[in-house]
């Protein structure tokens, strides 16, 4: 059926995964293998105002562009996407036929500005496609009132894109009538999907049986849904899927050819696919960015994630602000709770007392004699950082790590009791000590290290002389983390050894600091 197509984004929208850095012999690989396998559209990247780089598929003219295109392209055609406010539209060459199709994309709050670059796409004689930015943020108002501008432009196709994945079925079925009812019948209509909610798939499956067959429509997918996390519809899916009912003849060879040479490898560097995070973005219908923000916090659980994100007013959804979420954010760590008595609780349990601090570097284990030793020898009370430790009877179990707790809570050991900081709000117990964070974070200092907070806990409680053991820093292409360690998988503190170091020299002109263990920190002292 000709007027279903597919429009391969691998190139253009997989490249927020490796910042574009295909490769020449890569990006010319992938355009072949899709066109081999009769792939209607190949999007091949962006128009930019930049320098033209042969490895990347960010392009300043067509002509640069056409370099990469496969000398024998059969049916298939190609198309470039530009951001209205990211590239010269003056600097655009008369189409000549080897790029027929220009895709370009606006916000709600620039429509005119979009409009007025696409009309200047047109008259240079390419097929102009718009793409509106969250077409989920339009009400029914503004959607109507969006189209009809389209109308008067007449572009050859118009899509429906759902930016932040935060769309449903009953949701499609809205817009889709919309538009189909609104838009003029023979501009094309187009679908791109995210996989926020693990639905592309299944939206895709139910555009094609709600579309008028008179509609001719474009859907856009990518090879092993790469794109900007969590990722787009797979095109081997909708390919195998068009192939089974609606009688396409797509040769999915080619396709997993250059999944498993090409896309794989990346994908085991820098991931994608569905995430609970990019979920609740999507749920609250939010830039991703600002999910993306508080991943970098890699002390939030998802629970967490999920009240900040729901604090996010209306008028800041489709347009990250990043000031905006790090006052929630910061608002949210800050978090106070009474803690005068707990203090008072906690200087008399640690008065004229020695504090072994536990970290989970694999330090403890390779050196546990020796950690034993100093056990017997001086008595400290023993407290272990952002884990229960299987060898530890008594003392505490610190944490102030928020996803890490909720990994742990369940582990909780008899006799071991637990300090917590006021980030975190949930698991907690009656008996539990909780320190409000902000008397142990320092705005200027990496507030996100749970060794140095507990340091400083213990300075507040009159402790004056500390041992650590498993505090081995990182240590590039080593294992950092005991073996069963719940956040061996975490993202390693690259580079923060030194900044870890010069913390704990400040906090050791305060208090005793001695390492029981091996640890990179003491060698950047």
């Amino acid at each position: 059926m000709e007027n279903i197509r597919l429009l391969d984004c691998t190139l253009r929208d997989g490249g927020y995964i490796n910042q574009w850095g295909f490769g020449e012999k890569t990006i010319r690989s992938i355009a072949s293998r899709l066109t081999e396998a009769g792939t209607d559209i190949i999007e091949v990247g962006f128009l930019r105002n930049c320098t033209w780089d042969k490895d990347k598929t960010l392009f300043p003219s067509i002509k640069k562009l056409k370099k990469i295109l496969p000398a024998n392209s059969s049916s298939t055609r190609f198309a470039a996407m530009a951001l209205h406010n990211q590239y010269d539209v003056e600097k655009l060459e008369p189409c000549d036929g080897s790029i027929d199709i220009i895709r370009v994309t606006f916000h709600d709050y620039d429509i005119e500005e979009g409009l007025v670059f696409c009309e200047k796409v047109k008259k240079k004689g390419y097929q102009l496609f718009v793409n509106p930015i969250n077409i989920m943020g339009y009400s029914d108002r503004q959607l109507l009132e969006l189209l009809e501008k389209v109308n008067r432009l007449h572009p050859y196709g118009f899509s429906i894109v759902d930016t932040f994945g935060s769309m449903t079925g009953r949701e499609l079925t809205r817009i889709y009538s919309l538009c189909e009812n609104n838009l003029e019948k023979d501009i094309v209509l187009g679908l791109h999907l995210h996989e926020n909610m693990a639905q592309s798939f299944s939206l895709a499956q139910s555009f094609l049986k709600m579309r008028e067959q008179a509609r001719s429509c474009v859907l856009d997918a990518s090879l092993n849904g790469m794109g900007r996390v969590p990722g787009n519809l797979c095109i081997e899916l909708i390919m195998d899927y068009l192939n089974k009912h609606f009688g396409k003849s797509y040769d999915i060879d080619p396709v997993l050819d250059a999944i498993e040479e090409y896309i794989s490898p990346i994908k085991k560097q820098e991931p994608w696919g569905y995430m609970a995070e990019y979920f609740l973005s999507a749920k609250y219908n939010l830039h991703r960015n600002y999910a993306e923000y508080l991943l970098t916090k890699g002390a939030l659980s998802s629970r967490d994630m999920h009240r900040i994100l729901q604090m996010i007013p209306e008028e800041k959804k489709s347009a990250f602000d990043q000031n905006y979420i790090e006052y929630l954010y910061h608002q949210y760590e800050n978090h106070t709770v009474s803690d005068e008595k707990t203090l008072d609780a906690l200087r008399k349990a640690f008065r004229d007392k020695k504090a072994l601090l536990l970290a989970p570097g694999p330090g403890l284990k390779e050196y546990r004699k020796q950690v034993e030793d100093y056990q017997r020898a001086h008595r400290p009370v023993p407290i272990s950082v952002n884990f229960f430790y299987d060898q530890q009877e008594e003392g505490y179990a610190f944490f102030s790590n928020s996803k890490r707790f909720q990994e742990y809570r369940s582990l909780r050991k008899p006799g071991v009791q637990v300090i917590l900081t006021s980030n975190i709000t949930t698991g907690i117990r009656p008996d539990d000590h909780v320190i409000n964070l902000y008397r142990l974070s320092q705005e200027e200092t990496e507030r996100g290290n749970s060794g140095i907070l507990l340091l400083r806990l213990l300075l507040l409680l009159g402790v004056r002389e500390g041992a650590l053991a498993g505090f081995d820093g990182y240590i590039e292409g080593e294992e950092n983390y005991l073996e069963g360690y719940f956040g061996r998988f975490a993202s390693a503190p690259l580079g923060d050894n030194r900044k870890i170091a010069r913390e704990l020299k400040k906090l050791g002109g305060k208090m005793r600091l001695t390492f029981v263990t091996p640890s990179a920190y003491e060698e950047e002292m």
